[in-house]
């Protein structure tokens, strides 16, 4: 394969990655909306099949105790690690959390919902993998983009083990903020290496400092108001827990001032776009990729307004829910990549003098 086909493919499978990093995110949205982590109790089998059950007959015998012992026996090593790193008061927490000894009932929608999530996030992994692997082909012009590869893949493990723990743990709070900020992280790794591998050469910035600053301090409060709302929702989490999934049009009554704050944000990150749109059309024509990405961000900013209130006033559908966490990953991916953006190739200066 020559060294042109050999970066088409390069490119081809990070784009196929990053959608289907979204993908990851979106049913990963499912599964908690849903609450069907627990939907299949063990890996890399669901209820020790490839293929999860429909129906109660086909489950192995005794499996509530088999797996509420597997479940323990994983939070004990997790809380081992905890003792290493200082956390001892968490650790002994998770030690005395007699939840987890109560055993799931099986439902096969939870079941299958769990096993596509599986599916998908198996299917990105190979992609990764394969992705890890062609990027050596820019080991000699680019030694970033085999670096980032291969760390986005190490960072993909992690956060499936991570994942584990977090519906083992019962969403131990932290933990839940720390796996939404780390799959942004691998978005943006994925992001980066195709942006590089596109651009080529080295790049400079071609527009004001201001501009670039603005376009920054836009992405710094969108990521912070990702993790208010993941904040919010480990509230949500535990006022419904509280309330034994009752009373769903209170829980919202119930989050508190993160909640607020959450909405005070919003209308911040609304403010910011409408600045960074003014920069962008006065430094790009209409037909620019930067302003392209500017306007798809509004769209998607609408869309995420609406979903908002509707989580607000309906009694927080699931759909909705889900809708919120794709949508916020949305506006952070097209924020990155116009960021990424506004520094043109070396490469490209040359050749258009």
């Amino acid at each position: 394969m020559s060294i042109s086909a050999a970066k088409n493919r390069f490119l081809k499978f990070n784009l196929i990655t990053i959608i289907l990093l979204f993908g990851v995110i979106l049913a990963g949205g499912i599964v908690r909306s849903t609450g069907s982590g627990m939907g299949c109790p063990d890996w890399p089998k669901c209820f020790g099949r490839y293929v999860p059950p429909v129906n109660s007959s086909e489950l192995p015998a005794d499996y509530k105790q088999k797996y509420v012992a597997g479940r323990m026996a994983k939070n004990q090593r997790f809380a081992k690690t905890l003792d290493i790193f200082g956390y001892s008061a968490l650790a002994r927490r998770i030690r005395e959390d007699r939840s987890i000894l109560v055993p799931e009932e099986f439902n096969a929608e939870k079941t299958w919902t769990e096993y596509i999530n599986r599916v998908i996030g198996v299917i990105a992994g190979i992609f990764m993998i394969l992705l890890a692997v062609f990027s050596f082909t820019y080991r000699s012009e680019n030694k970033l983009i085999p670096f980032f590869s291969v760390l986005n893949l190490i960072l993909v493990g992690f956060q499936g083990w991570l994942g584990s723990i977090v519906v083992s743990t019962n969403l131990v709070a932290w933990i839940v903020t720390v796996h939404m900020i780390l799959a942004l992280a691998i978005l943006a790794l994925a992001i980066a290496t195709y942006h590089m591998a596109k651009a080529g050469g080295k790049h400079v910035l071609k527009v004001s400092p201001i501009t670039h600053v603005v376009t920054l301090l836009t992405l710094i409060i969108s990521c912070l108001q990702i993790v208010f709302g993941t904040e919010v929702r480990e509230k949500i989490d535990a006022v419904a827990g509280h309330l034994q999934g009752g009373y769903r049009e209170d829980w919202i009554n119930y989050a508190g001032t993160i909640f607020m704050q959450h909405r005070d944000i919003a209308i911040i990150v609304l403010i910011a776009n409408v600045v960074l749109y003014a920069l962008i059309r006065n430094n790009f024509s209409r037909h620019a990729v930067q302003q392209q990405l500017m306007s798809f961000t509004f769209l998607i900013i609408m869309l995420q307004i609406v979903t908002g209130i509707l989580l607000s006033y309906w009694a927080l559908p699931p759909f909705a829910q889900v809708s919120h966490i794709l949508l916020a990953s949305l506006i952070f991916g097209a924020q990155f990549y116009l960021m990424l953006n506004l520094y043109t190739s070396v490469n490209q200066q040359e050749t258009a003098r």
